[in-house]
């Protein structure tokens, strides 16, 4: 059976995937590629490469996407399979890009915590019940990652290049998915990339926002269960 292997976003880890991991091992084999140790999203992919096994599937979810379409962009023929969860297929704008600097000085400087609580978790999540919990997690892997990992993810998205080339000639099955209420990587833009993948497959995860495998998740191990057709 092909392996699974899953990239988190940014200053998340394996925990973004905890319940697909936990339901679909029993299926074939599941690994998750830390997203460390480099500050360019080509080396992140590099990386990633080294690690894998020969062949697989792939599924990224918000920076974890970008780094999958960098994967794919230097080795098509190692992906069977391509997922892009809550993500974004385009180069950093302007706007963005001018944040990024207070928000790396801000981290060094030791307030790592407070830029997670007052500038990124409050875009993450669909205000439901179970938000609270949510935020506590996001909040936990992100100060595990730490302030160093911070400045390194926010430099590769900062400088990432815009991957539409890569999906309009990758060949493989694909999935597309997101929630509905994604603020960070809204609607359109999966629907961008649906139209640019030529094998794909659109899934819109209703009352999720940029989270979905958390605040959803049997919604979106069954879109995965369809994609991997397990």
């Amino acid at each position: 059976m092909t392996p699974l292997l899953f990239l988190p976003g940014m200053m998340c880890d394996a925990r973004l995937f905890a319940p697909q991991i936990a339901s679909l091992s029993a299926y074939l084999p599941v690994m998750v590629s830390p997203l460390i140790g480099a500050d360019t999203i080509e080396k992140l992919a590099s990386n990633v490469l080294h690690a894998a096994p020969a062949r697989f599937a792939l599924a990224g979810l918000s920076m974890g996407g970008i780094v999958a379409m960098e994967v794919v962009r230097q080795a098509p023929e190692r992906v069977t399979h391509l997922a892009l969860l809550d993500t974004n297929p385009f180069a950093e704008i302007e706007s963005v890009k001018l944040r990024r600097t207070p928000q790396m000085q801000k981290a060094r400087a030791g307030h790592l915590e407070a830029v997670m609580r007052d500038e990124m978790k409050p875009n993450y999540l669909y205000d439901a019940p179970e938000k609270s919990g949510l935020m506590d997690l996001c909040m936990d892997m992100a100060l595990a990652l730490g302030p160093d990992v911070f400045c390194d993810q926010s430099i590769a998205l900062r400088d990432r290049i815009d991957q539409s080339w890569t999906l309009s000639h990758y060949k493989g099955r694909s999935l597309v998915l997101c929630g509905r209420h994604d603020v960070l990587c809204p609607v359109e833009r999966h629907q961008a990339m649906h139209d640019m993948l030529s094998n794909s497959t659109f899934s819109i995860i209703e009352q999720a926002g940029h989270l979905p495998s958390l605040e959803k998740p049997e919604e979106t191990t069954a879109a995965l269960r369809r994609w991997l057709e397990v």
